[in-house]
């Protein structure tokens, strides 16, 4: 109910937008997850014929982000989350028609793209209109996310009992419904008539030393929460020796969310600074990863020894709850607003990158455990990786290089000098 009534206080756009994340990330972790088996298993495709496909999806997205971004400020946010989900629909349907190699890396492609257009776009659409609620309308983002992430695997693996095809139609039929949404409900955006070339924006952006900064900082926090679908599970199925424990991280955080996201980030925003509570965020998710490590190790499974994995996810998924929503909307306070998606586009840019070599990095930690016997390595890994993303902004926040969350206005130049301050924020 609180969730709810909070939703009313929002404009119609940003309740439709919590409700398009829902059905996104339904869409595509019915389909997604199940990928990489249907290739292999199915079709019988190489390991390293998959890895192209799967590759090719997450270059295109992660890629494209800083495109995505610059479309969202250009041609308005609206008709870039419109076509992303358009694209989105023809790529997982793409899937349901054959089992062709150009087929598949066609769709694939064609779904990676769609993320690279709507998810900045969608950031920008909410953070324009949030207004001085961008904090508390990136934590109803957060839970609505969070809920489709488990709603998806659960409503795949209902499909899959059918076939693969049949969770790509339904995939593609979410996105079609949430297309068709969007372009009778989303009210369109007045969009100014750009006064710069693409290249000068990017510029602008790349060059804001203290914004770029901020995003090294914040590795740490896509590096770790990626752990929710490589470590952690790992870690639950060895402790208890139940492939169905996996589930209970998810269902965990995901009632975590539910129950206290919206809470969290109002009881903080009143209290302290936006940096001293994404560095706190940040130190809880390095946290997480402690309880884990007691289990781990060659012990004989059992189900009690998953209470501390699920410690740890619920650590994890709190520090996520404390940062997320204060990065979020810290993003667009760094230049002008009508730059906004070009700097969520930067931002998700860099953290897809950062996700990317943490988790090879964890992985070849996993791996080197294994044949060592240090099974305390990768936690300690992902422990040393939260604390100094932790330490990373509270040295920003130090030397006064965080904004305070209000984007300056778009007619005027960035106001954060690359020099800090020497006044109060």
């Amino acid at each position: 109910m609180r969730i709810l009534s909070s939703m009313r206080g929002f404009p119609l756009a940003v309740r439709l937008l919590l409700i398009n994340q829902l059905g996104v990330n339904t869409g595509f972790y019915l389909l997604i997850p199940y990928l990489a088996t249907h290739l292999s298993d199915d079709l019988g495709l190489s390991a390293a014929v998959v890895g192209i496909v799967l590759g090719l999806r997450n270059l295109s997205q992660q890629g494209l982000f800083l495109i995505g971004g610059s479309a969202a400020d250009r041609l308005g946010a609206r008709g870039v989350i419109i076509a992303g989900c358009a694209l989105r629909t023809v790529g997982f349907g793409l899937f349901s028609l054959g089992d062709s190699l150009p087929l598949l890396i066609a769709a694939s492609m064609l779904s990676g793209l769609a993320g690279a257009l709507f998810n900045p776009a969608v950031r920008t659409y909410v953070a324009q209109e949030a207004g001085d609620r961008k904090a508390e309308a990136f934590a109803l983002f957060n839970v609505f996310a969070i809920t489709g992430a488990l709603l998806g695997p659960l409503l795949g693996t209902l499909l899959l009992l059918v076939d693969f095809r049949a969770a790509a139609v339904t995939a593609a039929g979410v996105f079609a419904v949430l297309t068709l949404a969007q372009l009778l409900v989303l009210p369109a955006q007045k969009v100014p008539a750009p006064d710069t070339r693409v290249l000068g924006d990017w510029r602008e952006v790349a060059g804001n030393r203290r914004f770029l900064a901020f995003s090294l900082a914040l590795v740490g926090m896509y590096g770790l929460e990626n752990q929710l679908y490589l470590l952690l599970p790992r870690a639950a199925t060895d402790a208890s020796g139940w492939s169905g424990s996996v589930g209970l991280l998810f269902l965990a955080g995901t009632l975590a969310n539910l129950l206290f996201q919206l809470r969290i980030t109002r009881v903080l925003k009143a209290r302290g600074s936006r940096g001293r509570w994404i560095a706190t965020g940040l130190g809880l998710m390095g946290l997480g990863f402690l309880p884990p490590m007691l289990v781990a190790g060659p012990a004989t499974a059992h189900p009690l020894r998953l209470l501390p994995v699920l410690a740890g996810a619920l650590l994890l998924h709190l520090g996520v709850m404390v940062a997320q929503p204060f990065v979020m909307e810290l993003i667009p306070a760094f230049g002008r607003a009508n730059l906004t998606g070009t700097f969520y586009g930067l931002f998700y840019a860099v953290s897809g990158v950062a996700a990317a070599g943490g988790s090879a990095a964890i992985g070849w930690s996993m791996d080197t455990a294994g044949h060592t016997g240090l099974t305390w390595l990768p936690y300690v890994c992902c422990l040393a990786l939260g604390m100094i993303s932790a330490a990373a902004v509270t040295h920003l926040q130090r030397r006064r290089l965080l904004p305070e969350g209000q984007a300056p206005d778009p007619t005027t130049a960035p106001a954060l000098p690359d020099r800090p301050r020497s006044e109060t924020r």
